[in-house]
């Protein structure tokens, strides 16, 4: 319960730096033409198993930062509860999944670029007789193309700054079962995401929206995973992706640019399966609202992200998540 207060004063906070952001006298805007596609707040293939996001690369989003090409790390917090058992007397267990990033984004072509995300995972958690588990290691690591497919001329742009421009982008990848998948860590429980690898290949198809106007703008999301079975018959279920999102930025008098932004993110997941027959009370959906900031000075860039359910149906109700933040440093590359 601390721990929520502590994230929901956090939210605040977020949402304080945001409105600041917007009415603050020494912040003007920044050159009039549109943000491009990574100049937002980007919650792109929060690719997580039912909850946790325990043997992929990400949550929170793949972008998440305002530099073109960078080189970073990213720390991430989810706080989750589930019954230990199918009971409706069974007791609560407090669960904190822990994830360390490294992460880019590398240019092949002008139209053309590659992501990869390297996690480190330490999750942890509590039941009720206060006997604790706790799992480490090298998580899942993900690679992904994306290709350009639309993009406003930049020349028309600076002809006509308050047309609206637009990008797409549309691509996809590979996560590969660098993480270990253990088959005991789900005895008793409900939860069978508290892994830090699923132990199989996935591939995940997904595009990106850009709509601007100016240094504002806003952002649809979609990609779908497609999950295969690990070589222990574990099938975690095929998972759906979207967001929408609001951006802004803005540059100060000492060069520093803020942007923040506001929006929406859902999950969809279907069954697991194991040795080929459905297993029960897997499935689920949540939504959540997310607000972030990102600042950058030169080459370096720092930001925070915050999601809260707004609605959730995970497990049957078996299992509930209660935040998920996210800090990170980028470097300019």
């Amino acid at each position: 319960m601390k721990d929520l207060q502590n994230i929901k004063f956090s939210f605040f906070i977020l949402f304080l730096g945001f409105t600041l952001s917007l009415w603050s006298k020494p912040l003007e805007k920044v050159e009039d033409t549109l943000p491009t596609t990574s100049q937002r707040q980007v919650y792109f293939f929060e690719d997580c198993d039912v909850c946790g996001c325990s043997g992929n690369g990400g949550s929170m989003g793949y972008g998440g930062n305002l530099t073109d090409n960078f080189i970073g790390v990213r720390y991430l917090k989810q706080s989750y509860k589930s019954r230990d058992g199918i009971f409706n007397n069974s007791p609560w267990v407090d669960e904190n999944f822990n994830t360390l990033q490294l992460w880019s984004k590398i240019p092949v072509t002008e139209k053309i670029s590659v992501h990869a995300i390297v996690p480190y995972h330490f999750h942890d958690r509590e039941f009720k007789d206060n006997s604790t588990e706790k799992i480490n290691g090298i998580g899942d690591i993900s690679v992904l193309a994306f290709y350009k497919l639309i993009q406003t001329n930049k020349d028309s742009l600076m002809l006509n700054p308050d047309k609206l421009a637009h990008t797409l982008r549309v691509g996809g990848g590979v996560k590969a079962p660098t993480g270990n998948y253990e088959k005991d860590n789900n005895a008793g429980s409900v939860n069978p995401s508290f892994q830090v690898g699923t132990g199989s290949w996935d591939y995940t198809v997904g595009l990106d929206y850009n709509l601007g106007y100016r240094t504002y703008g806003a952002n649809v999301l979609l990609n779908y995973t497609f999950k295969t079975e690990n070589d222990l018959n574990y099938h975690f279920g095929n998972q759906t992706n979207y967001g929408l999102s609001f951006f802004g930025s803005f540059n100060s008098q000492n060069a520093v640019s803020i942007s923040p932004s506001l929006g929406i993110a859902g999950e969809i997941f279907e069954e697991n399966e194991q040795y080929g027959e459905a297993v029960v009370n897997t499935k689920g959906d949540v939504l959540f609202s997310q607000l972030g900031i990102h600042t950058t000075y030169k080459k370096w860039s720092v930001g925070a992200n915050v999601m809260l359910p707004i609605h959730q149906n995970l497990n049957s109700g078996l299992v509930e998540v209660n935040y998920r933040t996210a800090v990170y440093v980028n470097f300019s590359i």
